[in-house]
């Protein structure tokens, strides 16, 4: 998990070489409106993709040529608000055609990628519960205060009418 300061972007790097392939998942976990802006590049600067003010997302790509891809998180559409970030890189290396994989080989693989998809989702599912535990911290917070804002005019308005009811049965002396 990374913070992305107001104002100010997060860049990390890559190596990869031809047909390998990379994921990039996130996930914003805290911080205003939940959004930030994400871009994926190519070695020679090209957009591989582009997502902007979003919460979530997932991009993959297969490498065309070998290099070094560069991806950012962009919070430079906030001037007060810094960001959390929890992402994933999964890369899967290029094998051959021509290379012998094993099946045991290929259900190791096969494993480890499924062990990493099971992962990533516990971890979207733990910000998301986060957040939703938040939401319901704030909402408790203002019935709280709502109730207890309740009980005050409450306790007004029923003091100012016993005070109005006894002055109807207070008797007036004229001098």
């Amino acid at each position: 998990m990374i913070e992305v300061p107001a104002g100010k972007k997060e860049c990390f790097f890559e190596d990869l070489h031809v047909n390998d392939k990379m994921t990039v998942t996130y996930q914003v976990g805290g911080g205003g409106h939940l959004d930030i802006d994400f871009w994926l590049q190519d070695p020679d600067h090209n957009a591989l993709a582009n997502h902007e003010r979003q919460s979530t997302g997932t991009v993959s790509v297969t490498a065309k040529k070998d290099g070094r891809y560069e991806y950012c998180f962009s919070n430079l559409m906030s001037t007060v608000v810094d960001k959390l970030v929890s992402f994933n890189v999964h890369g899967v290396i290029y094998v051959d055609e021509d290379d012998i994989v094993s099946p045991i080989e290929r259900e190791i693989r096969a494993l480890a990628h499924g062990l990493a998809t099971v992962k990533d989702e516990q971890e979207y599912i733990v910000i998301r519960e986060r957040r939703h535990r938040n939401t319901a911290e704030s909402t408790n917070s203002r019935v709280k205060w709502w109730s207890i804002f309740q009980a005050v005019v409450l306790f007004s308005v029923v003091a100012w009418q016993v005070y109005y009811l006894k002055s109807f049965f207070e008797v007036k002396r004229a001098f």
